[in-house]
């Protein structure tokens, strides 16, 4: 029993458990595949960011298991004191190689490139532009840098111009932030519009491609390359835990952008830096996506066959255009409580409720990847409309 001081969080989740939205923490055993065992049952899992099927690639597993035997399994350090390794060099190099940008810098996840660059780079007298619907990532770097945060509706192009008006003769640097791919709807930025505004503004124009990565441009170059807009884009933060396979974030910008994250971003200040087999397996995947483009075309082929069997089911699949592909029921208890049937029937496919998503907007959240087999695909769209008639989600 927690002491009294703590009481009121076991209150909490007595709350949750009495309005079924309590979580239970799935366990993988397996591999991450995409049929796999979670807590002793074998699952279509359709939960996963593994887009590219990476996780279990040849090439990275030998690369990691090597650089396990040259350098051992930790760096000892953070990266200013002794824990820049050359695997760390080659990485960052590598990714701005691919990215088509001066340099990068790499972070311990997606989650810290963005709260650390954005928590770096402004402070109280700026003001940050932000889409509503942007990765909690960079709401809480925005809180992090005391920075004036201003929000406007998801995509709503005019309204963030009319945002970008009002402040326009402020005396103060002003940051553009949007993500590539949105995390929960699957739908893709507005980006070319938001890259004029931040041009005509003065702004500094930054893009989280965590979702990107690996799916959307040439051999999966993200958001940028899709639209083409190279160089017009000042900072872009992309993930080595999702399409990469692996584990981390990674900023790419200019030089001097770069240095200066070196010397003031804290979470690289102050975290100790990625494990020599992270990092090999990173370079590795990099690679990779330049080797067999065929991964990104299956991803697509599999995505748009999955997407398709879902409309004609008659599920409400949202704004997606991406492998993310919401299945939207409203309720967040009957979300959950789907969710748990349709494991029980075989197809991990987690319920997604406020505050993640908006109240009213709950939804099971589906990812397909490369390596998914259109018979596996067949199988889980089976279950999936068994499952929401039986619970009344499809007539």
């Amino acid at each position: 029993m927690p002491k009294a001081q703590l009481q009121y969080l076991s209150d909490e989740l007595q709350k949750l458990r009495e309005q079924n939205l309590y979580q239970k923490l799935r366990i993988l055993e397996t591999e991450q595949l995409p049929v796999c065992n979670f807590d002793g049952q074998e699952v279509i899992n359709l939960s996963s960011n593994n887009y590219l099927g990476l996780t279990t690639h040849p090439k990275l597993k030998e690369r990691a298991v090597r650089a396990v035997e040259e350098f051992g399994v930790g760096s000892g350090a953070v990266r200013t004191i002794a824990g820049t390794m050359a695997l760390h060099m080659e990485l960052e190099e590598k990714i701005a190689t691919f990215k088509h940008v001066e340099a990068s810098v790499v972070f311990q996840s997606g989650f810290t490139a963005n709260a650390g660059t954005v928590q770096a780079i402004l402070g109280r007298e700026d003001v940050i532009v932000s889409d509503e619907l942007n990765h909690a990532s960079i709401i809480d770097g925005c809180r992090l840098s005391r920075a004036e945060i201003k929000v406007f509706p998801h995509k709503d192009v005019e309204a963030c111009e009319q945002i970008l008006k009002e402040i326009q003769d402020r005396k103060c640097r002003k940051l553009l932030i949007t993500d590539g791919v949105f995390s929960m709807d699957g739908d893709i930025t507005p980006l070319p519009q938001l890259v004029e505004l931040a041009e005509k503004y003065g702004c500094i124009m930054m893009i989280d491609d965590a979702h990107s990565s690996g799916v959307l441009g040439r051999s999966g170059r993200g958001t940028v390359d899709h639209f083409d807009l190279h160089g017009r884009v000042d900072i872009q933060v992309g993930t080595l835990s999702k399409a990469i396979g692996a584990l981390g974030g990674y900023v790419c910008s200019h030089r001097e952008t770069i240095e200066y994250l070196y010397q003031r971003a804290r979470p690289f200040l102050f975290s100790t830096s990625h494990p020599p087999s992270v990092a090999a397996a990173c370079i590795a995947a990099f690679e990779v996506l330049e080797e067999e483009p065929d991964l990104i075309k299956e991803l697509w082929s599999n995505t748009e066959f999955f997407k398709e069997g879902l409309k004609k089911l008659g599920f409400n699949t949202g704004m997606s255009e991406t492998p993310i592909t919401p299945v939207i029921v409203g309720d967040a208890a009957l979300a959950h409580q789907f969710s748990r049937e349709l494991f029980q029937a075989g197809v991990f496919a987690q319920g997604i409720g406020y505050p993640t998503v908006p109240q009213g907007k709950a939804r099971i959240r589906t990812i397909v990847t490369a390596t998914h087999t259109q018979d596996e695909l067949s199988q889980a769209l089976e279950i999936m409309e068994k499952v929401a008639k039986r619970l009344m989600i499809l007539a």
